[in-house]
């Protein structure tokens, strides 16, 4: 369980978002607007935000920025527009999700509930462990059965995102979006190669790496 800042001018979203969250067990305190999530932010300290990028006084964005000079706390930015400008944005000063209003609140907890897991994941461990399959995230290194492995810097990101994702289906799309990044103009076969070079670099854990028929791929560690 973790606690959640809602922040957001129209009370009926912080009501439905913190009727959910609460359901499921979290912790939540609300803002009405940017530089009260500010001040929240300087007195207590939350797992991840939620935050509407259209706001009186001081929009989601700018309140972020500040935020995240005294704290590394995930965020979740909702927005009434599905513009892909806000998204790109958005992306380049390191918010973790976006979503479009209006919005299921079941997949908005689900979303949240990912974002937390791989913020943890890469706070708290330095290595992540499968078998004998280990990534030092500090050292950037992969170790497969206690032997470095030698692999390219994108097949490193493409192995971290799908491992920080775990058992979570990833398309291909975004695989491009986030390991790629916005401004790579690729395509499937990009992907494809790459899970291909990485499947041979982590040799018998390749095994993780499960393709989902017409979506794209997923890090499975269920037996």
């Amino acid at each position: 369980m973790f606690k959640i800042l809602v922040v957001d001018d129209e009370a009926k979203i912080r009501e439905v978002i913190k009727t959910y969250a609460e359901f499921e067990g979290h912790t939540v305190e609300e803002a009405s607007d940017g530089l009260e999530a500010i001040e929240k932010c300087k007195e207590q300290d939350f797992d991840v935000i939620v935050m509407d990028i259209m706001m009186p006084r001081l929009d989601g964005f700018s309140s972020y920025k500040e935020i995240r000079k005294n704290k590394d706390i995930p965020v979740l930015m909702l927005s009434a527009r599905g513009e892909e400008y806000d998204k790109l944005f958005g992306f380049e000063i390191g918010i973790d999700d976006y979503v479009v209003k209006p919005f299921s609140p079941k997949e908005l907890m689900a979303r949240l509930n990912v974002i937390v897991k791989r913020h943890q994941k890469t706070v708290e461990n330095e290595v992540l462990e499968f078998e004998g399959l280990k990534i030092d995230l500090d050292g950037k290194v992969v170790y497969v059965d206690d032997e470095k492995v030698d692999m390219t810097p994108k097949e490193y990101d493409l192995l971290v995102f799908l491992a920080t994702n775990e058992n979570i289906a990833l398309s291909r799309d975004k695989l491009l979006s986030k390991v790629w990044g916005y401004d790579f103009y690729g395509d499937d076969r990009t992907v494809d190669t790459h899970i291909k070079m990485l499947r041979n670099s982590i040799k018998d854990y390749r095994k993780f790496i499960v393709t989902v028929r017409g979506t794209g791929y997923k890090f499975d560690t269920r037996e």
